[in-house]
């Protein structure tokens, strides 16, 4: 079925997100990641720190899920949380250096993908798409 410009946008961002989430996932397995422990990483490098529930709210998904993803990057030696808490129950992430290796050849793998799923449009065109779609993300970082 040929996708013309009268789709609606929700119905092309739907494909489109689907098709990169399969190649980007795909790329990611040899690296032993998944997308959700890729976007943590990516979070983590950004703004070290965060506790649980301030990165499930930003990768949106559930604070168990996002539990399950730090465990095992834990687990993995990429991230690093104090055992004890400072203050209150969080317990702050940040990325080790074996980590922020990792994520290096994961952002390479991704950009591959995003590129493979943007193929048919100019680099011009990549440029603005990810300008466009920016636009349209409400900010919900600190």
């Amino acid at each position: 079925m040929e996708i013309d410009g009268t789709a609606t946008l929700g119905y092309l961002l739907t494909r489109t997100a689907t098709s990169l989430r399969g190649k980007v996932a795909a790329r990611l397995e040899p690296l032993g990641l998944s997308l959700p422990e890729y976007i943590c990483m990516q979070i983590l490098r950004s703004y070290p720190g965060m506790s649980n529930s301030e990165l499930a709210r930003q990768a949106m998904v559930t604070r168990q899920a996002m539990n399950a993803v730090l465990h095992r990057l834990e687990q993995e030696g990429l991230i690093t949380r104090p055992e004890n808490a400072d203050h209150g129950r969080s317990l702050p992430a940040r990325l080790t250096r074996r980590g922020s290796t990792q994520l290096d050849k994961a952002a390479e793998v991704v950009t591959a993908a995003e590129n493979e799923v943007m193929e048919k449009l100019s680099a011009d065109e990549r440029r603005a798409l990810k300008a466009m779609l920016a636009k349209c993300v409400p900010s919900q970082l600190p």
